[in-house]
């Protein structure tokens, strides 16, 4: 049972590896099932004995690559010596270059909202992203996450950073355009910070 749980693992994973590289290089439209099942080394029919669809491969790569994209600014978020404003403007600054890279690019921005549609994006990206955004916010404000202010606000910073993600993606220089998108949230971060009488920065702000 053990080894056919890895077995199973084991494939599972190289057809993810496979259909992400194909998806970034690509795109979804031009890859197909047996492109993937090529580069992954297993037969077609295994890759449909895991997953129903390319569609349904297509999802588990997108939640592969917001997943690590989450991981990595919440690395960022622990190492950081800065107060509230600044480590949240660093974390745009930081989701917008990462979200500019080849493979987020295609995977993430291009292809992910018209392959599954906006709402099952937008779920994606709440599940991934959501919950971080309105504790940062919370904390820079100097209130409780569940407030009723919050998710208002959640929901403007999160549409404007897809809106500066588009933008980037398309920029000859990603990380500049990145700088200058991420310093354009700063007056509303502090004007928020402001008029909850907590400071904006430094490293004992919390």
């Amino acid at each position: 049972m053990v080894r056919q749980l890895e077995r199973r693992a084991a494939t599972v994973e190289a057809i993810l590896r496979a259909a992400r590289e194909l998806f970034a290089e690509a795109g979804f439209e031009a890859t197909s099932i047996d492109d993937i099942a090529t580069r992954a080394g297993v037969a077609k029919g295994a890759v449909y004995h895991h997953f129903r669809s390319k569609e349904a491969v297509f999802v588990a790569v997108l939640e592969a690559v917001q997943a690590g994209l989450a991981v990595d600014l919440a690395r960022r978020a622990a190492r950081a010596r800065r107060g509230p404003l600044e480590q949240m403007i660093e974390a745009i600054r930081s989701y917008l270059v990462a979200a500019s890279g080849a493979e987020a690019r295609r995977i993430l921005l291009i292809d992910g909202p018209v392959v599954i549609g906006w709402m099952k994006w937008r779920e994606i990206d709440e599940r991934y992203f959501g919950a971080g955004v309105r504790h940062m916010l919370a904390t820079l404000a100097g209130l409780d996450v569940a407030s009723p202010e919050i998710e208002p606000l959640a929901r403007v910073i999160m549409g404007g950073v897809m809106e500066a993600a588009l933008a980037c993606a398309s920029a000859a220089n990603t990380t500049r355009r990145a700088a200058a998108y991420a310093a354009a949230f700063r007056p509303l971060l502090a004007g928020l910070a402001r008029s909850s009488g907590r400071p904006e920065g430094g490293a004992n702000a919390s």
